[in-house]
């Protein structure tokens, strides 16, 4: 008789949702961690250094955010590291190098504004992220209704390009994202943008419940869990995966030069409270 699929050990990844679905599994029950990092930010070397210290903390995949001048779904702390990024020159190809330099450690997860997928155009642009090892795009102002070409281009390139639901999301339309979703669903847990919040273990589960009945591909909450004790809470609740940002890149923002080991120790603390 086999190993139950709990224990078997996940095949070789050959494309980047292969990766990202290995990455879970290998969690074994347990809810992957996915710190969120904004590219160029302070600079794009401390930035990679931040990343290389979230991989060292513990992180099973990240994400790694490109700074755009008009951010709707960032809130203040993340609106700030963008605009102070690219006003140290970041770009959408140096942020790929950093992509590229992470990649050889852990899954990359792209979050990009959908202009800027647009200006390079979908097919060029998934070319680019598939070159530097992106595993996975999150375009959170690209609706659903209009993400076939992104979509088809993004396939194209074995990366697996992310659907968001958030709490207002109808039963109907969770139905139809949950049916093409790649890599994993991401759920945000409030209304409005990203920052920390208090949120706790019956308003995850409250969220989460419809997401799961609706979702063949792992989902991960995020938006608002700061604390360790948040991310075991949203692990509780039935979240496959725990994306934190604000309150890594508020770390990140007052430590200066110490900007990754700061980081990496939040990541490490966050890591072992998913571990217990």
């Amino acid at each position: 008789m086999g190993k139950p699929a709990s224990e078997r050990v996940p095949a070789v990844p050959k494309t980047g949702e292969d990766r990202i679905a290995a990455a879970f599994a290998l969690r074994r029950g347990r809810a992957a961690l996915m710190p969120y990092l904004m590219g160029g930010f302070p600079d794009l070397a401390t930035s990679r250094a931040i990343g290389e210290a979230y991989a060292s903390g513990g992180a099973d995949l990240v994400e790694l955010g490109v700074p755009y001048s008009d951010p709707l779904a960032d809130g203040p702390v993340i609106h700030a590291a963008g605009t102070a990024a690219l006003r140290a020159g970041a770009t959408l190809g140096g942020v790929l190098e950093v992509a590229e330099a992470l990649a050889r450690r852990l899954p990359v997860v792209l979050m990009c504004y959908v202009n800027l997928v647009l200006a390079r155009g979908p097919e060029a642009f998934a070319a680019a992220a598939r070159e530097a090892g992106v595993s996975g795009l999150i375009v959170p102002d690209l609706p659903f209704e209009e993400a076939r070409e992104i979509e088809a281009a993004c396939d194209q390139h074995a990366i697996a390009l992310v659907p968001l639901v958030a709490p207002t999301t109808t039963d109907e339309r969770l139905a139809m994202i949950g049916a093409r979703a790649r890599g994993f669903l991401y759920t945000v847990s409030v209304t409005g943008t990203t920052r920390e919040r208090s949120s706790g273990e019956d308003e995850f589960r409250r969220i989460l419940d419809p997401v799961r009945t609706h979702a063949s591909v792992p989902v991960a909450l995020g938006f608002g869990i700061a604390t360790p004790e948040q991310a075991a809470a949203a692990a509780r609740a039935g979240a496959d995966g725990v994306i934190v940002g604000t309150r890594l890149v508020r770390a990140a923002a007052e430590a200066g030069d110490d900007a990754a080991a700061a980081t990496g120790e939040v990541v490490a603390a966050l890591a072992a409270a998913l571990i217990r």
